[in-house]
């Protein structure tokens, strides 16, 4: 080794002792005589004195050192003067005084600060991500990806799980995203795809026999990119047999608890996680996806508006509609301009518009609100004992707003839950350090395809439906629910996963109703539907995503900041120019010719 011991080890207790130590130079300060250096390794800093009089040799050398050279340094660990302490430093306590140094390899000056916390442009960090990855944010960030993924394999495998690996290049098979297709050159014609998750493979694997199963695994899905989403994620991968959704949901919330107190004991846990059913948060939320961490529930007010005078409310009514709002506490006092943001964000779902009441007066007696004391058009438009039916169902106070959409339910929903994360974030609700961990339940199995003219699933084509549910497939498949859940987690979906369908005529009906002919899937999934009649036990699982569990244990906005080298949101690798053409013999090779229309 070219170093004796690492730089953020170092302490009090190594005082008197000769070390020899290399890394870069975080930091140079020459105060003429002496020169201090912060050092740098992955462990963390140190700060070590060049003085002329331990060593002329040494001081003259380190005179050239420049942030980022990578140096070594040998030299006894020493207590700083009194006074000279850096409590921000782990090692602030001591310094390393300096007799010899070497520079291993000098550097140029980098293209941005890399001991510094400053917003740097992401397509320059993403160019230059080896010198972006020295930065201190980003280290820990991997550090805690490493802990992570640590947890979750000694957790899994005291549970009696056992990992094992499943190909990269499989059969392209339809999963809710476009497949990366690989061309075969000892099959001309013929392509593997990139497997958008292991899905069948982990199926299989419960038919041969590994009841618990999991691994760290690498997905591939070629879709349109946004802060959650990269053409190449990693999920933990699980499947059970012999399960129903409890047992798989039981050792996920066991799971996520202690990976949580044990990688972040920092952050604060709701336990036990919720079990709501996906109808109760689309009614309560208008999302799939709710951030608990605070209140600011929808409420539905379409009773209400169905008679009222309101233009607005009535016509959506009439029209199948809904009318929906939300209380903003405090909030009753917002400006014309504030007022109108709010708006352009629910027209941004979908909305047509925005209706909102300022309560500015007091509850009067037992008249209540007056139009005289509520600031909106709608008041205008209300009776007293319409106006007050409204703001008593809403539980509105004198300085509150409320903030109400009419339009189609989906819509409707679609803009309250956008604006309900818009109030939770301006009001401060939105704590970093408190996890709020929900399982929502009870999916509809399919949907219609307003574009593709069909039945598709919620989840994927394998998803079980409720038993009950079974006969109605046939006469309303709208109606059918799926035995599926989602982990979400302030507001962010963190997994998915279901109850598998393990009986071949079942699986058989469901492609059917997706659209898939006798002859398409058999040529698609007939390796899957002979394997269901060997004996395949019912079985499920769930499939979390690391990058975006990494990324909120971190408390970064984007995955980008957990994966060591990711792509832009032009699915572009920027450091190494990723895609890029090939040369015409090797597109020979594979009897390809690239065609731009």
């Amino acid at each position: 080794m070219l170093k004796t011991r690492d730089c953020g080890d170092l302490g009090i207790e190594d005082l008197g002792r000769d070390v020899v130590l290399a890394g870069w130079v975080h930091r140079r300060r020459d105060h003429g005589s002496l020169i201090f250096i912060d050092l740098r390794d992955s462990s963390g800093l140190v700060q070590v004195v060049l003085n002329p009089s331990e060593s002329s040799e040494a001081h003259s050398i380190g005179a050239e050192f420049r942030n980022e050279w990578v140096v070594r340094v040998w030299g006894k660990v020493s207590r700083r003067p009194e006074g000279t302490e850096n409590r921000d430093m782990a090692t602030g306590d001591i310094e390393v005084t300096v007799h010899k140094v070497e520079v291993l390899n000098p550097s140029k000056t980098p293209p941005f600060y890399i001991n510094e916390e400053v917003e740097v442009d992401e397509a320059l960090r993403l160019k230059y991500r080896y010198l972006d990855l020295r930065r201190a944010r980003l280290q820990r960030n991997l550090a805690l990806r490493h802990r992570v993924v640590k947890y979750i394999r000694d957790y899994l495998d005291a549970e009696g799980f056992i990992e094992i690996e499943t190909p990269i290049l499989i059969k392209s098979t339809p999963e809710g995203a476009r497949d990366y297709l690989v061309p075969s050159r000892v099959h001309p014609g013929s392509f593997y795809a990139l497997p958008q998750s292991p899905q069948q493979l982990k199926q299989l694997l419960m038919v041969a026999g590994f009841e618990k199963y999991f691994q760290i695994a690498r997905c591939f899905r070629d879709e349109d990119l946004r802060a959650d989403r990269q053409p190449e994620f990693t999920q933990l991968d699980l499947e059970m047999s012999f399960v129903d959704e409890d047992d798989v949901l039981d050792l996920s919330e066991g799971l996520f608890i202690g990976l949580v107190e044990a990688v972040t004991p920092s952050k604060q846990i709701i336990k036990p996680f919720p079990r709501l059913s996906y109808a109760e948060v689309m009614d309560r939320y208008g999302t799939d996806k709710p951030d608990l961490r605070f209140g600011l529930e929808l409420q539905d007010l379409s009773d209400l508006a169905k008679g009222s005078g309101f233009k607005v409310f009535s016509s959506a009514i009439e029209e199948g509609g809904v009318v929906k709002g939300m209380r903003a506490p405090g909030c009753g006092g917002y400006t014309r301009k504030q007022l109108d943001d709010l708006t352009e964000l629910a027209k941004a779902r979908g909305a047509r518009g925005l209706v909102t009441l300022a309560l500015e007066g007091a509850a009067n007696g037992a008249e209540g609100f007056t139009p005289d004391n509520v600031r909106g058009i709608a008041s205008r438009h209300l009776s007293g004992e319409q106006l007050n039916e409204l703001i008593a169902r809403m539980e509105g106070q004198k300085g509150d707003l409320l903030l109400l959409v009419a339009g189609p339910r989906k819509i409707v929903n679609a803009a309250l839950a956008a604006l309900r994360n818009e109030m939770g974030s301006r009001l401060g609700l939105c704590d970093p350090n408190l996890l709020a961990f929900l399982f929502v339940v009870d999916f509809p199995l399919v949907e219609w395809g307003e574009e593709t003219g069909r039945w598709e699933p919620t989840h994927h084509p394998f998803t079980s439906p409720k038993e009950d549910d079974i006969p109605m497939l046939d006469k309303d498949p709208g109606s059918v629910l799926a035995r599926c859940y989602d982990m979400v987690c302030n507001g962010q979906e963190l997994s998915s996963g279901s109850i598998r369908i393990h009986d071949r005529q079942l699986q058989e009906r469901i492609f059917k109703l997706l659209g898939y002919d006798e002859d398409e899937a058999q040529a698609r999934f007939g390796h899957l539907l002979e394997a269901f009649e060997y004996g395949a036990p019912p079985h499920g699982g769930i499939a979390p995503g690391i990058d975006r569990v990494v990324a909120l244990l971190a408390g970064e906005e984007s995955i980008r900041e957990v994966i060591a080298f990711p792509k832009n949101q032009s699915a572009i690798d920027v450091m190494t120019g990723a895609p890029s053409p090939v040369a015409p013999e090797q597109l020979k090779e594979l009897h390809l010719r690239v065609t731009l229309d």
